[in-house]
């Protein structure tokens, strides 16, 4: 799973780099994404998209946790931050995005546990150059009871696929996020591809050289409200 994650100016500066050398029409995003070292489930994180009704990459903030069109609230009854691959389309909350609202999601590394509640020993893991680019989905979710005209009628939301780990990163945790080389971004968000089983398949696949070399060491508990890069200091 992936329940923590970081964004530094290292991300900034990547996306618009990747954006750029793709030759596409973009939105006008400017790199203003502060440094965070402790970004939580529901907060605002930077996804990259393709759309199809406008033709062009954009770079847009969303609500980390994928709600789906049908739902009441913007808060779910489980879970939807992370989405398995495996028998992802048997999933109603997964399958529609999966069609065509597949997006990245940039990070700077990641956060995992081992060892008993209570006792946790955090472990951050990260490329060693560059950043990561995660396999995610994306919905748009209305709130009815805002006025049609009203610009916050709309909230972008997402998820972040994960996969059975692989080996390099067994000993921490029994599944990690799908993340892509950044050769395949563009393939993984084209919104004309058929988003099917056998995508999300081909996508765990090319991500597994990409997830064996990461690094990782341990870093010092954290609570719930501590940021900073301190957070990713060897201990």
């Amino acid at each position: 799973m992936c329940g923590r994650f970081a964004l530094d100016d290292k991300v900034n500066s990547s996306i618009t780099d990747f954006v750029t050398s793709t030759g596409r029409s973009h939105n006008d995003w400017s790199p203003d994404w502060a440094n965070r070292w402790n970004i939580k489930p529901t907060q605002d994180i930077a996804v990259i998209i393709d759309s199809a009704k406008n033709d062009e990459l954009r770079v847009e903030a969303a609500h980390w946790s994928l709600v789906p069109p049908w739902s009441d609230s913007l808060k779910t009854k489980f879970p939807t931050f992370n989405a398995r691959t495996e028998g992802i389309t048997s999933k109603a909350t997964w399958r529609g995005p999966l069609k065509s609202h597949r997006c990245i999601v940039p990070a700077s590394g990641y956060y995992e546990w081992t060892g008993e509640k209570g006792a946790k020993t955090p472990w951050w893991i990260h490329p060693e150059n560059g950043i990561l680019g995660f396999a995610g989905l994306y919905s748009w979710w209305q709130d009815k009871s805002v006025p049609e005209d009203d610009p916050r009628r709309w909230t972008l939301t997402a998820t972040i696929l994960t996969m059975p780990t692989v080996d390099a990163l067994s000993t921490i945790h029994d599944r990690n996020p799908v993340g892509l080389p950044e050769g395949l971004w563009e393939q993984w968000m084209d919104p004309h591809a058929a988003g099917d089983q056998s995508l999300v398949d081909e996508a765990v696949s090319a991500s597994r050289e990409q997830m064996e070399a990461l690094d990782y060491h341990r870093v010092m508990p954290f609570k719930a409200t501590d940021d900073g890069p301190q957070m990713t200091v060897p201990a």
